[in-house]
């Protein structure tokens, strides 16, 4: 037992030297960066104007806007810092709840100390994250505790039965079926190992469908809303779920079942709308009269205060007896104030409880899970590779047996501290490779054309993952594209295209900066973009990737389409990729090139047109990247940069 508080306090260490890093390099950032520079980064948004949107005793919303259009990294759920251009020496912290073209919410727990013009918004850390993991190892019960037995290899594991069921979704493949079985069949834990596109969301779904019809209660998880949001479109309709979060966090389309749309049906509502009503009453006759901070006081304690009001002193220490009584008046609205807000948040918590002990399926982030007063019988746990040891433990720790879903083989959990890199390593890939039989793969793909699915199926699943049969010919054809010129029949003809940059371009790196770029490969980048979209290639349906962040913000301004890091584009697919691989160099350096699960990712996002820009001669001192150079030969076509460049 001895070694398990070890291990827990070992934990805690790293994620508070995470948390550490992750204010420091806020914090670094916006010290090092001018406002223009970083909101050319997407981190920065300048030259707002505030307006007070809505406004109640429990929280503040403003809308900052501008004339200029707004392009920015900084979206809905995002922590900020409001300032009036000084965000490290005076500012506000608030949590963005809209965005516009022009304008962007931010919604306060209190009126930020801050004025309404000159405005400017950073992206920043969120603390909340942090401080829930550390303190649900502190409260590890049966199922946290069950989680930690089988890192030591201390707890005995049952065997994963096959377990007979009938479908609600009759379009299941074998792998998936076979999946679900072993999952229903496992009392304690199971795995399913889901590879790109292979239906991992509609598995986890089907697999929660049947524990709801065995009677049994379901938390739902994944690291990031998207991720939740994409199971609760799953299963809205098909049984009682309830979706907890952050209003701004959540889907648009799917708040209409998230915890505050549900409160406003419950019937103890309008008991709780009685109650704030009064409040917001109180708190305009509270600002009507003098608070009794220091400059008023002079000394004077609260009683004090309460008993020369009442003895209706003409005045004290300096202060009319007006004054006084004011105070006094003060101080009894507030008593009351303190005694409705405890009033308020006693109801909603009933209401909170009622509408949870009802739900079959409570879905929400690992985090949030930690705010789920509820126990229940099976935690699911998606994108459970992107998540840290104890992040994951949230919602383990509130069931008896535990599903995680994931694929190793992709990016792990972004880890800034070197000292905490320990963290990368999650549960899910522990009991994988301790306890393989306590698992599945999901073996058919229905995203990708098979030319462009079959080398990451080679070369990392070692050829087990196959192509379905309605993925086999998808082609960018299919968006009926019109292709006239050389370069855009160029472009419709092969599914798999490699742009080798030759001896035209060498990778640049700027000063101060750890990251790299390459000029020649943003300007075929934004070439590539520029004829599909004359082909009517709609801008959506293309994605750019690079795996260094200064590309990513080069490409940014040449492009309109999304442009992101292989990070960014992690569980994201779209019709058409280009990748930029930036290193182009003599001594054959790849850097972080050669961690093969972020090439994994970057070539498993595109469903009908894969392009890769890059340096042969430099990738290939690479045997991966000399074998994927040489099935784009193959498969597909590779062509110089110049010639590429050259055509009409």
């Amino acid at each position: 037992m001895e070694e398990y508080k070890d291990y827990l306090e070992h934990l805690k260490n790293l994620i508070e030297s995470e948390r550490e890093e992750e204010r420091r390099k806020a914090i670094e950032e916006i010290k090092s960066l001018s406002a223009a520079q970083r909101e050319k980064s997407g981190k920065t948004i300048t030259g707002l104007k505030g307006k007070v949107v809505s406004q109640n005793p429990k929280k503040t919303v403003i809308r900052f806007g501008r004339r200029v259009e707004i392009k920015t990294d900084i979206g809905p759920g995002d922590v900020v810092l409001v300032s009036n251009g000084d965000p490290l020496k005076k500012a506000s912290e608030g949590v963005v709840i809209e965005r516009g073209s022009r304008y962007i919410d931010v919604e306060f727990l209190k009126f930020p100390d801050i004025g309404l013009e000159g405005v400017r918004v950073d992206l920043f850390y969120d603390d909340t994250t942090f401080n829930r993991m550390e303190e649900n190892l502190d409260r590890l019960s049966y199922g946290g505790l069950m989680a930690i037995k089988l890192i030591f290899e201390d707890e005995v594991v049952s065997e994963a039965e096959t377990v007979d069921f009938r479908p609600f979704d009759d379009k299941l493949n074998p792998s998936q079926r076979a999946a679900i079985s072993k999952a229903l069949g496992s009392e304690d834990f199971f795995i399913i190992h889901g590879p790109f596109g292979t239906g991992k969301t509609r598995t986890l779904a089907e697999y929660i469908l049947q524990e709801v019809e065995r009677g049994n209660r379901v938390l739902a998880t994944a690291e990031s809303n998207t991720a939740v949001d994409n199971l609760v479109e799953r299963l809205a309709g098909n049984a009682k779920i309830v979706r907890v979060g952050h209003p701004s966090r959540i889907s648009e389309k799917l708040r209409r079942v998230s915890l505050e749309e549900m409160k406003k049906e419950h019937e103890g509502y309008r008991e709780l709308e009685e109650v704030w009503k009064e409040i917001e009453e109180l708190v305009k006759k509270r600002e009507m009269e003098i608070q009794p901070t220091p400059r008023f006081r002079r000394g004077m304690s609260d009683i004090e205060i309460m008993e020369l009001a009442q003895k209706r002193v003409k005045a004290y220490r300096g202060v009319s007896g007006a004054a006084i009584r004011s105070m006094a008046r003060w101080l009894e609205i507030n008593e009351r104030l303190k005694e409705l807000f405890s009033e308020a948040e006693e109801i909603e918590k009933r209401i909170e409880k009622d509408i949870l002990e009802k739900m079959q399926v409570v879905l929400t982030t690992n985090s949030t899970a930690f705010t789920v007063d509820a126990r229940f019988d099976v935690a699911v746990i998606d994108e459970a590779t992107q998540s840290v040891i104890p992040s994951t433990l949230i919602p383990i720790n509130k069931a008896r047996k535990f599903i995680l879903a994931g694929d190793h083989k992709q990016l792990p959990p972004t880890i800034l501290n070197l000292e905490a890199k320990e963290l990368e390593r999650t549960l899910f890939e522990i009991l994988i490779e301790r306890y393989p039989f306590k698992s599945e793969m999901l073996d058919t793909q229905y995203r990708a054309r098979r030319e462009i699915a079959d080398f990451p199926s080679m070369t990392f699943y070692g050829g087990r993952v196959k192509t379905h049969e309605s993925a086999e010919k998808i082609s960018i054809s299919d968006l009926n594209p019109s292709a006239r010129s050389t370069a855009e029949r160029f472009l419709t003809s092969h599914p798999l295209i490699f742009i080798d940059t030759e001896k035209s371009g060498r990778e640049r790196s700027k000063r101060g900066s750890k990251s790299y770029h390459n000029p020649v490969e943003a300007k075929i980048v934004e070439k590539v973009v520029r004829i599909l979209e004359k082909m009517g290639i709609d801008r959506d349906c293309i994605g750019v990737i690079s795996p260094y962040d200064d590309q990513v913000r080069l490409i940014r301004g040449l492009v309109d389409c999304e442009v992101k890091s292989v990070d960014g584009y992690q569980g994201r697919e779209k019709e058409v990729i280009i990748i930029s691989f930036v290193r182009s160099n003599e001594k054959g350096d790849l850097g972080f090139l050669r961690d093969y699960r972020r090439l994994n990712v970057a070539l498993t996002r595109a469903k009908r047109l894969l392009i890769a820009v890059g340096n042969a001669e430099t990738l290939s001192r690479d045997v991966v990247y000399r074998r994927f150079i040489g099935y784009v030969k193959e498969r597909g076509a590779v062509i110089g940069g110049s010639t590429f460049l050259s055509l009409d």
